[in-house]
């Protein structure tokens, strides 16, 4: 930013770099996708105008409503899990992510001290409001990113257990969290239908790939401070080379579902899309040079828009089934 900068909007900027946005886009469009499922399991095409409890307009503005009601307090947690990652890990940030706020001393340790507490207040304060099935998913989820992080259990210094918080999240806990919720907003039972649990595969497999995929370009940090991550254990090419199998046996789940005949979903969609992704994703990794620090960066950040992809892809199958 330049130096006439406005100080309110240096913090506003340093702010959004210190919430890690690719984790906000991440969990928006979960949020979002996964209240469209659970709209599409209690309406079906002309029901979805004509068989509502309320008039439509009336209707949809209460489902915007929910949607955001929710959003908040998520990104509060999202807030609070990546703030705290980056409060226990500054010195190795000054090696591996240097531009972070912390690390860069935009921010103080006060500053993010009071950000993170702050957001985590606010998240559990309005999710506790709107119903039992959100505060545990918000809570769980705080939990599993506080002892991700913070000493002395630290469980981002053992591979296995590392990426059980971030697929145990990201997979478990949002989808069927959120799911829940919404299907409970909308009058629905507490039945989780097959295309969540697949949904939920998928992603489990999906965040696992990001998480060991996430430590190639931090070898060095890790390294340093001891952080033994499976790229610090076994070396960046083995690690790369497992989270293009685990990628590729994720997009082969839902191509081989959509053949099989997955239940309320548009299958041929999520056929035709999913083969394009998977040739897309196999090309591209091709192309990477595992030795230029800045390839594997740029590639690490777009398998995180591949992800991103999944909660529009699938949730609108499931809409135009």
């Amino acid at each position: 930013m330049t130096a006439d900068t406005s100080p309110l909007k240096r913090w506003l900027h340093a702010l959004w770099k210190f919430s890690r946005p690719h984790t906000i886009i991440g969990t928006s469009l979960s949020v979002i996708g996964l209240a469209l499922i659970a709209l599409s399991t209690q309406y079906r095409g002309s029901a979805l105008i004509t068989g509502l409890p309320i008039p439509a307009l009336a209707f949809y503005q209460q489902f915007l409503l929910w949607i955001v009601a929710v959003l908040i307090p998520s990104l509060g947690a999202n807030i609070y899990i990546v703030g705290l990652n980056q409060l226990t890990d500054i010195e190795i940030d000054r090696i591996n992510k240097p531009k972070l706020p912390l690390a860069s001393g935009e921010f103080s340790p006060q500053q993010g001290r009071w950000i993170v507490g702050g957001a985590g207040l606010l998240a559990l304060a309005l999710s506790s409001v709107q119903g039992v099935r959100l505060l545990w998913t918000v809570g769980l989820s705080m939990l599993m990113g506080t002892v991700y992080s913070i000493p002395p259990i630290r469980l981002k210094r053992f591979p296995f257990w590392a990426a059980l918080c971030i697929f145990g999240v990201r997979g478990g806990v949002v989808n069927i969290g959120f799911f829940l919720h919404f299907r409970h907003l909308l009058g629905g039972t507490g039945e989780i239908p097959l295309k969540v649990w697949v949904l939920t595969g998928f992603v489990i497999l999906f965040a696992f790939a990001i998480s060991i995929c996430k430590d190639i370009p931090d070898y060095e940090g890790d390294l340093k401070f001891n952080i033994r991550t499976l790229t610090v254990r076994l070396g960046g090419q083995w690690v790369f080379r497992l989270s293009c199998w685990v990628l590729s046996l994720a997009y082969l789940g839902i191509i081989g579902m959509a053949l099989w005949g997955l239940p309320e979903t548009y299958q041929s969609g999520l056929l035709f899309t999913h083969l394009g992704l998977l040739f897309l994703f196999w090309y591209r990794s091709q192309r990477v040079n595992l030795k230029h620090h800045q390839q594997v960066t740029q590639f690490y950040q777009w398998i995180w828009k591949l992800f991103f992809l999944e909660y529009i892809i699938f949730p609108l199958a499931c809409l135009w089934r």
